[in-house]
């Protein structure tokens, strides 16, 4: 099962299940292997804060 992520700024939460197509992210895609340049799509804010959600 792929863990969902929450950004601690803004608690946006990333569902790998979704992705996040808007902006290049195929549903399916774990965390893991998003590119690094991606941001936050509420908040802008980069991937180092997201945690994975509980």
């Amino acid at each position: 099962m792929m863990k969902k992520y929450v950004c601690e700024i803004c608690g946006y939460i990333y569902d790998p299940t979704e992705g996040d197509p808007d902006n290049g992210v195929a549903a399916g895609t774990e965390f893991k292997d998003i590119p690094n340049d991606w941001v936050c799509p509420e908040c802008g804010e980069g991937k180092e804060v997201f945690a994975i959600e509980e």
